[in-house]
């Protein structure tokens, strides 16, 4: 079993695409067949995997997680005690096949970060096989 942790930093609000480093390791392991588990380490980011070839995809994206949730200081959020927990889950289950990861033709893997101010974030990579 391999395991990595990789730094990304954020520029506040939005999704940065990993998915680069997470084939990189994979290749570097020599996995032939596995799992690849990504994890990340905060509650206030969370990750998920979504299309990489269109821009349009994250601008969507985007507005609609700010529609579905908004800013803690906009007036209609009073009702929330705790304003910095994941929206989305914290870890994703990726299957490697033939010494890849089985990700479809345009999907990619995301950190989704929630906060406003720019962060460094920790994901962990976990092959096993």
């Amino acid at each position: 079993m391999a395991q990595k942790i990789i730094s990304i930093s954020t520029r506040g609000q939005g999704l940065y695409e990993f998915t680069g480093e997470a084939v990189s390791f994979v290749r570097a392991n020599g996995a032939g067949e596995g799992l690849l588990t990504v994890f990340v380490r905060h509650t206030s980011c969370s990750l998920l995997i979504q299309e990489n070839a269109d821009p349009d995809v994250r601008i969507d994206l985007d507005a609609f997680f700010r529609r579905l949730v908004p800013p803690s200081s906009d007036p209609s959020m009073r009702w929330i005690v705790h304003t910095t927990a994941a929206l989305t889950q914290v870890s994703i289950g990726i299957p490697v096949i033939g010494g890849r990861l089985a990700l479809g033709t345009w999907q990619g893997i995301y950190l989704f970060e929630h906060r406003d101010r720019p962060h460094r974030r920790e994901i962990v990579l976990h092959l096993s096989g």
